[in-house]
């Protein structure tokens, strides 16, 4: 044997006093790593600490942006009838295309032929961004957007598209994409929710409530929904008002009882945040009625969002609400359509510019407005849905051609952001010669929710939490890049 073997398999003998002396030496170690890492990662430290209140934290580089207002707009607008202008489709017009395309075709008993778009397409701005006349009032906003034309995703289906374009995942129980953000960086108002979502009175869209809910995170991290008239939150305030003192020691006292029961059972994150639910009702009782009185704006303003007509009213008193949140410190604000306005199987022609109608103006006044108060310079605005729609036709039963829709189409869509770090009067990224498929500059998903992460400061690698076992994020296994080609 050599003398290295034997110097490496010797016994070694410790007395009691050096066995202390070296595990005292790996106490004072991991202390130091534990110090180090808070510094290395800034505030609390989500890779092995989640946090587990609202408060700011640091992002793990400078942000960009510091809030989102996320238009969702479920059902999936038609691209090549908003943004992507296709030629081909007028030239080729009603020939057949099913049988190359069947396999990418949801209902099949209902293809038609090729369709050409029936609205009108021209540039506008300064970028020369194509924009359809269904859409005139954004089409005076594309020098603040960018645009991206060639998402796709992995579904066609709209219950696993928009868990996917929520939360990552095409199944449910995940963290939205909002509750990640809040995750990530807390609030910058204790006073409201740091993720606030404004769903449309007429009905809940597709998944309900899901879209919003935080998954394995806390349940502090999910959305809060406001209501955009009458009382913000439903039971918010008691119906007979105590006298401010008396109030003030109720408060107090249900303070100490909550301690006391929450030191009686340490790591239960629901019964934390269900105490943080109800300290944070008690600060909403002024300032989410504060936020939400649109008395308060100008009726130029109200205006410019479309309140007070139809058919703005409603999504125009959403957008307005959402400019008042960002404006207060809220983190990340969602807005919803009902039902699936943009989902036109049928009835295209009117179906869409129906939805437009809706939305056009309030979503252009809200860009307007955010811009001349200075806040389009740290607030994200997104717009898009899960998926596009396919080149040809979907007829209806009557098979009247007159009346034909589009059916869905998960390899291509479009999407665009404004604001906060944002190339306005960008299009990037381009489909086949029919709007069928991306194939230039193509953008996943999981490449969507990184760009949006990254223009909040977060690293979507590194924004994780460890579940099961498991590396969870937002954007998954898969390989996911920022978008860096619309980012200024």
């Amino acid at each position: 044997m050599s003398p290295l073997y034997h110097a490496c398999h010797r016994r070694v003998t410790i007395s009691r006093r050096g066995f202390f002396e070296h595990i005292a030496g790996g106490v004072y170690g991991a202390a130091l790593a534990s110090l180090l890492s808070r510094d290395l990662y800034g505030g609390t430290d989500v890779l092995s600490t989640p946090p587990l209140d609202l408060r700011p934290r640091r992002p793990h580089f400078k942000p960009k942006a510091k809030s989102v207002i996320h238009l969702f707009m479920n059902g999936g607008p038609s691209q090549m009838d908003l943004f992507d202008p296709k030629p081909m489709l007028d030239k080729h017009h009603g020939e057949p295309l099913f049988d190359k395309i069947a396999g990418e075709v949801e209902n099949a008993r209902d293809a038609g032929t090729m369709m050409r778009s029936s609205f009108r397409f021209a540039q506008h701005g300064e970028c020369g961004m194509w924009v359809s006349d269904a859409l005139p009032h954004l089409a005076r906003q594309v020098d603040d957007i960018a645009l991206v034309r060639s998402l796709f995703t992995t579904n066609l289906t709209h219950e696993p598209a928009i868990y996917l374009i929520q939360s990552g995942k095409t199944g449910p129980g995940r963290p939205s994409l909002g509750s990640w953000v809040v995750f990530g960086l807390g609030s910058e108002n204790q006073n409201l929710p740091a993720y606030v979502v404004l769903d449309d009175p007429l009905g809940l869209p597709i998944n309900g409530v899901e879209n919003w809910q935080s998954g394995f995170l806390s349940p502090m991290f999910q959305g809060t929904r406001f209501r955009s008239s009458g009382s913000p939150v439903l039971n918010l305030r008691p119906d007979v008002e105590p006298p401010p003192e008396v109030d003030r020691l109720e408060r107090d006292l249900l303070t100490r009882l909550d301690r006391i029961h929450q030191a009686k059972r340490p790591n239960q994150p629901n019964l934390a945040a269900r105490i943080a639910s109800y300290e944070l009702a008690a600060h909403m009782q002024l300032a989410a009625s504060d936020a939400l009185d649109l008395g308060q704006e100008s009726a130029e303003t109200r205006s410019l969002y479309g309140i007070g007509r139809e058919p703005t009213d409603s999504y125009g008193r959403r957008c307005l609400i959402a400019r008042r949140l960002v404006e207060r410190g809220v983190r990340f604000v969602q807005l919803y359509i009902n039902a699936q306005i943009w989902d036109n199987h049928t009835s295209l022609a009117s179906g869409l510019k129906a939805a437009c109608e809706r939305t056009d103006l309030p979503i252009a006044g809200l860009l307007q407005d955010l811009k001349r108060r200075g806040l389009l310079e740290s607030t994200l605005v997104i717009w898009g849905g899960e998926f596009g729609r396919l080149p040809i036709a979907q007829l209806p039963a009557d098979r009247n051609e007159a009346n034909a829709g589009r059916d869905h189409n998960k390899n291509a869509f479009c999407s665009w952001m404004a604001g906060a770090g944002i190339k306005g009067g960008t299009t990037f990224g381009a489909t086949d010669d029919i709007g069928l498929a991306a194939v230039e500059g193509k953008v996943s998903v999981p490449d969507w929710h990184a760009t949006i992460l990254h223009l909040l400061g977060l690293h979507h690698d590194e924004l994780f939490v460890t579940h099961n076992g498991l590396k969870e994020k937002l954007t998954g296994v898969l390989e996911a890049r920022v978008v860096k080609e619309i980012l200024a």
